[in-house]
């Protein structure tokens, strides 16, 4: 992929984030990319301010008729931005947690590694819950399982580059889960099949207030068994895996 054919655009799934994403949208338009924003069927208020900042600002306002969950409101702008030409997508969450500041880090670093999946690797503040900080390191070494290999920082940031040709062809093959469950299966997938993972150090917060849609039970049975499916899949990159860490 050379590199005058690479085009970017910022994308933001949204669901009921109201009080944050004025203030996302205008941290991001400072970088004059194209904003390609999901309203995965936020309520009245928020479905609002987003018309708002549609008429405001030079953005793409797709809306949900239901909600599909952070995956799949990820599936549908990879689709769009496909359709409109774009050769890369950079996720950030509409609930103000990303350093903003770091976008052009980010694009740097898939301009040099165009096929690569870049993700940020959170540094993690006081604001951070404590059950939430440890939780993670569960997810990691089901990670680390899955893919024989200590290259994936962390699996569940939401700041990220996606390349969209490599991420839809994934996407078209194989089943992935439409929610919180999406961001590490789609790594894992992505991985296995490129070898092709950069990761960012960047700051994280939880901003005072802020919006969790993690539901206990619904999602962690979700990652259950999301990490059950990848593990069943893991015998067809084994021998590959394999060969990649001894040579």
């Amino acid at each position: 992929m050379k590199t005058d054919n690479l085009k970017y655009c910022i994308v933001i799934p949204c669901y009921n984030h109201g009080r944050f994403i004025r203030a996302v949208i205008e941290k991001v338009s400072d970088f004059n990319l194209p904003i390609i924003l999901i309203d995965d069927a936020s309520d009245v208020e928020t479905a609002a301010i987003l018309s708002e900042l549609a008429t405001q600002y030079d953005l793409i306002l797709h809306r949900h008729s239901q909600n599909l969950g952070k995956g799949g409101a990820l599936k549908t702008a990879l689709y769009l931005a496909e359709w409109l030409g774009f050769s890369h997508i950079l996720q950030v969450d509409a609930d103000g947690q990303h350093d903003l500041q770091d976008i052009p880090r980010f694009i740097e670093i898939s301009q040099h590694s165009p096929q690569a999946l870049v993700s940020g690797q959170p540094i993690y503040d006081h604001s951070v819950p404590k059950l939430r900080y440890y939780g993670r390191y569960l997810t990691h070494v089901w990670v680390w399982l899955e893919t024989l290999s200590f290259d994936i920082k962390d699996s569940l940031c939401g700041f990220r580059v996606y390349p969209v040709a490599n991420t839809l062809a994934i996407v078209r093959q194989v089943y992935s889960g439409n929610r919180m469950e999406f961001d590490i299966e789609i790594l894992v997938q992505y991985y296995w099949r490129y070898q092709q993972v950069r990761f960012l150090p960047t700051n994280v917060i939880y901003p005072k207030d802020g919006i969790s849609h993690f539901d206990q039970w619904r999602d962690n049975l979700r990652l259950s068994k999301m990490h059950c499916r990848l593990l069943l899949q893991l015998w067809r990159y084994f021998p590959a895996l394999l060969r990649n860490k001894f040579t």
